[in-house]
């Protein structure tokens, strides 16, 4: 028989561990705090060993909860992958691909009726997702530029896709500014992205005050409102810098590592999927 923790307190646990907070694991599981706080005191009383101890008004896990949550979190992501994978069986053929919903919307849906044109039998499902939360997603492949958080293991399966470039954008006003009047606007969960800027250009184009957005195409937004400059990959602009309701007065820059896909991990990459990441590399090699 095997020896397993409590299910429903571990599932506590992870999520606790994940977000760093008992209330936010308790939206998040849809329970109250009381009863998550319960499943950590019954995981911990099971186990014999405390879970956590205070950090000022937090919670930080004791070096051998962290040590556990490590274990745990690569179990639950692969449960979920394989999950996924099971339901998605009842979906029919395919390609299931995750990406970010502004690369999703800016770039690859209108690009969509091109590939449909050449390639009728195979379908496309997207997961569209903020960076923060995009994982595997239990798709056959995710795209995205920026994989520092994911493992070693998964960054060496990457696939390279196309080069990004990414400029930094104002309206034409803001332009104008000293650029210690012009403000910054950041992505609140791809924060290399203006580090890379600044040590690959030698400038710093906005030192004023920082504006953080969870979502790509909610900087651009802010951008064309005009409330400071915006780092962006040119494919998502194109409009925008084509009619002029955004500049790039300070140039553009290539990125480390460049766009990717990432296949999922344990199970091999169908001939539908590998078909759609041909014709991403031409398709991106075109726009850029």
């Amino acid at each position: 028989m095997r020896k397993l923790p409590p299910l429903a307190s571990l599932r506590a646990f992870e999520a606790v561990a994940r977000t760093g907070s008992v209330t936010r694991a308790a939206e998040e599981l849809a329970r109250t705090h009381g009863a998550v706080s319960r499943h950590l005191r019954l995981l911990a009383d099971d186990a014999g060993v405390e879970l956590f101890e205070k950090d000022g008004t937090g919670l930080r896990m004791t070096p051998a909860a962290a040590d556990f949550y490590a274990a745990a979190r690569s179990a639950f992501d692969q449960l979920e992958s394989a999950y996924s994978s099971l339901a998605n069986h009842a979906s029919g053929p395919g390609v299931h691909v995750a990406c970010s919903a502004t690369f999703a919307m800016r770039w690859l849906v209108p690009q969509l009726a091109v590939f449909y044109r050449r390639h009728p039998d195979i379908r496309i499902r997207l997961s569209m997702t903020s960076a923060r939360e995009m994982r595997n997603e239990g798709a056959d492949l995710l795209v995205a530029w920026d994989m520092s958080h994911y493992t070693d293991a998964d960054q060496r399966r990457a696939i390279p896709l196309a080069p990004v470039n990414f400029a930094a954008v104002c309206v034409p006003a803001c332009a104008k500014l000293p650029p210690g009047k012009r403000v910054r606007i950041a992505h609140e969960y791809t924060s290399s992205a203006w580090n890379q800027w600044e040590i690959k250009t030698g400038k710093s184009v906005a030192r004023g005050e920082v504006l953080e957005f969870p979502h790509t195409h909610l900087c651009i937004e802010a951008a064309l409102s005009g409330l400071g400059v915006a780092l962006v990959e040119k494919r998502l602009i194109t409009r925008e810098l084509a009619d002029g309701t955004l500049v790039a007065p300070f140039g553009s820059v290539e990125f480390d590592e460049g766009l990717r896909a990432l296949p999922a991990a344990g199970r091999r990459m169908n001939a539908q999927a590998e078909v759609f990441v041909a014709w991403l590399r031409d398709a991106l090699a075109d726009a850029s």
